[in-house]
């Protein structure tokens, strides 16, 4: 007979981000304990609210699976004695088991006999078992916890009740003081107690107490309703998936409403506007269908109908103070001059172990220059980032950011444009903090893409610089954000980079220009290349290119982001080809040999005359010839030219003893094993590559 088990768990009310995350946790760990359990089950139904976490089991088995299995012991000469009886080693292995001497039989394995014991483990009823899901429920792990009373137990929001019912038998257990029962709440002020009888009744039962406990059943509730409101009023109202997701874990019993504010408030920006509505308040925005915002709002209350026009009353004064916050924020950042904020943040620290922010507006503005110089922006665009960098930091000190943090750069925009920037000027404000996630959105114009590289670059220069090296888990200073950053947004505009020599070069126009940090940012170099690399490999794995070939292009010695990317691109494109095998090989071989040598750059000229075969001047001349324009070259068109190397290659070591007696011709040998492989080393380290 199959059976269903309910399991609710009823909590003060929990934060509304960690609602569908700890619904997923308790279904997987539910799952993963009837799975050691050895209960079969069909499905695992969740259901979710603020107040509860609820599983419906379906499908349940009468009992445990029984176990039939067979158990090795030692072997025959070691169990019996010289008399035939049964020694402490024999007698000791059959207790353990449960049994007696007579309960063992004796197998042959590879020619050797061994004392076997036969066990038959039936199955427990599935109530004997399910008290035990009290484990899993106090093994959760969330975000923050908090404790109550004088209990020890750490959790999400203290537990009120505890709903347990296998059909319509209640499967005792206890969590602290909270025995578990048949009596669930429903909504807090339209609801009340209500006893479960049966499993099976659980969602009708809590439907009639005005609690929607099917997740996405609220959800689809609220979309309805508020598509009847859109509908009735002819608005377009903007509902996110993430802000549909948070209304939808703050409600038991969702009811959409429409408010309204002072159309004066539509002087202010937009983005003011929408950030004090989406996420002070949580509401929904409206516009029109030319998208223009319109001095609406709709909300959901956690309630009927009843009284509504009190709510949405409550709800319009609260937005209109914050509204009103915002026109006077507004209204005074436009007293000031940019060059006024500016001034303001030589004190403000970016950090005490750093600079000033002014200090660091400074040093991004030397970056932005050599990156302008680099990636070949136009002069006007390296004029506007150069602009662009001596103010780019200002609105951290207006009203408007002081209130609404979210607003940086976006305030920095619209303030450039309103102060008269050009708007290449005005958009690179807004786009340095571009992309703001590992997949957000990047930078659309090269200005602001140029800006955001300097910041970045800066911002991990420095912090390595004084220490403040990520680890493990700990980043609070968003490195590793910064880091994929740069990847992206090089990958995206198709900019040559090299890792080394631009810092290099940031270091040393720094210090010309006296503007460098008391730190010595030369000794992390190498530190921060790692760095970016990591987050390389993390972009490449998320392109699905193979363990080896991510092995490889890291690990070339030329460490420009794109040029590693795009050798990735290149052999992953090759390596089913005919030859790849072959030439992979022959480029190893030269790279295992070169490893013997150990020459100095400068150090590493060939003399012809001490070829002792043909094959040895045709691999000179062909490496001659590629080397003039190699370094230069695209990955597509440096593997080519490796790949022609191939059979000179081969030629050369079926003719050639590189490593010869004389010990001149060896070390000339030995030099253009060393040269040869600095070539294939700026491609990829090839030897970590694996050919079939």
């Amino acid at each position: 007979m199959a059976h269903t088990y309910l399991l609710e768990i009823g909590l003060e009310e929990m934060p509304a981000h960690v609602v569908t995350p700890s619904i997923d946790q308790l279904v997987k760990r539910a799952s993963k304990f009837l799975k050691e359990q050895r209960i079969t089950f069909d499905q695992i139904k969740p259901f979710s609210t603020p107040r509860r976490l609820t599983l419906e089991i379906t499908g349940l088995a009468d009992k445990q699976t029984d176990i039939d299995e067979s158990v090795k012991g030692p072997a025959k000469k070691i169990a019996k004695d010289a008399d035939g009886n049964w020694t402490k080693a024999a007698i000791g292995f059959s207790k353990g088991q449960g049994a007696t001497p007579d309960d063992i039989q004796f197998k042959e394995i590879k020619g050797t006999e061994y004392v076997f014991i036969e066990k038959h483990i039936a199955g427990k009823p599935v109530a004997d078992i399910l008290p035990a899901i009290k484990d899993v429920i106090t093994s959760m792990t969330f975000p923050t916890r908090m404790k109550w009373n004088v209990y020890h137990l750490e959790y999400i929001r203290p537990i009120r009740w505890l709903v347990s019912i296998l059909d319509n038998q209640v499967v005792p257990f206890s969590i602290l003081d909270v025995e578990a029962g048949r009596t669930t709440r429903g909504h807090r002020f339209l609801g009340h107690d209500v006893e479960i009888e049966n499993a099976a009744d659980y969602e009708e039962q809590l439907e009639k107490q005005f609690v929607i406990v099917d997740a996405q059943k609220r959800k689809a509730k609220i979309q309805s309703q508020v598509a009847q409101i859109a509908s009735d009023k002819d608005w377009d109202i903007k509902v996110s998936a993430s802000l549909l997701e948070e209304v939808n874990n703050l409600v038991e019993w969702p009811t959409a409403f429409a408010g309204n504010f002072d159309p004066k408030y539509l002087s202010i920006p937009a983005e003011v506007l929408i950030t004090s509505m989406r996420d002070n308040q949580r509401f929904f925005y409206v516009v029109d269908h030319a998208g223009k915002l319109l001095p609406h709002f709709v909300a959901v209350r956690n309630g009927d109908l009843n009284d509504i026009q009190n709510v949405v009353s409550g709800n319009e004064k609260v937005l209109t103070a914050r509204l009103e916050d915002a026109m006077f924020f507004y209204q005074e950042d436009q007293k000031h001059s940019i060059d006024f904020f500016v001034d303001r943040l030589k004190r403000v620290s970016f950090h005490d172990r750093i600079s000033t922010m002014y200090e660091k507006m400074e040093r991004v503005q030397i970056i932005v220059a050599q990156i302008a110089k680099q990636v070949g922006l136009t002069a006007e665009q390296a004029a506007d980032a150069k602009r662009a960098a001596q103010i780019y930091k200002f609105d951290l000190v207006t009203e408007m950011v002081g209130e609404f943090a979210e607003l940086q750069g976006v305030m920095g925009e619209k303030y450039a444009l309103l102060k008269g920037e050009k708007p290449a000027v005005a958009t690179a404000i807004r786009e340095h903090y571009l992309p703001d996630s590992a997949s957000g959105q990047l930078p659309e114009t090269a200005v602001g893409a140029a800006l955001a590289l300097a910041d970045k670059f800066d911002s991990i220069m420095t912090f390595f610089a004084a220490g403040m090296i990520p680890s493990g888990s700990n980043d609070p200073y968003a490195l590793r954000r910064q880091a994929i950053g740069i990847v992206r947004i090089l990958n995206q505009y198709g900019w040559t980079l090299p890792l080394s020599d631009s810092m290099e070069a940031f270091i040393i126009a720094e210090q010309r220009e006296d503007k460098a940090p008391d730190l010595d940012q030369n000794a992390i170099i190498n530190s921060v290349i790692d760095f970016i690399k990591d987050r390389i490999i993390n972009v490449m794995q998320s392109a699905k290119y193979r363990h080896d070939i991510i092995e490889a292009t890291v690990n070339a010695t030329n460490n420009d982001v794109l040029y590693m990317l795009d050798s990735a691109k290149v052999l992953s494109q090759k390596m089913d080809g005919e030859h790849f095998k072959e030439i992979i090989e022959a480029l190893s071989r030269v790279v295992k040999i070169a490893t013997k040598a150990n020459f100095a750059d400068d150090d590493l000229v060939i003399d012809p005359s001490l070829f002792n075969n043909d094959s040895e001047k045709a691999l000179y001349d062909v490496v001659n010839n590629i080397k003039q324009d190699y370094f230069s070259a695209t990955p597509s068109s440096a593997y080519e030219q490796l790949a022609g190397l191939a059979a000179p290659i081969n030629d050369y070591f079926e003719q050639t003893m590189v490593m010869d007696k004389d010990e001149s011709i060896k070390n000339n040998n030995l030099r253009q094993m060393t040269l040869l492989s600095n070539l294939i080393n700026w491609f990829a380290a090839v030897e970590r590559l694996i050919v079939k």
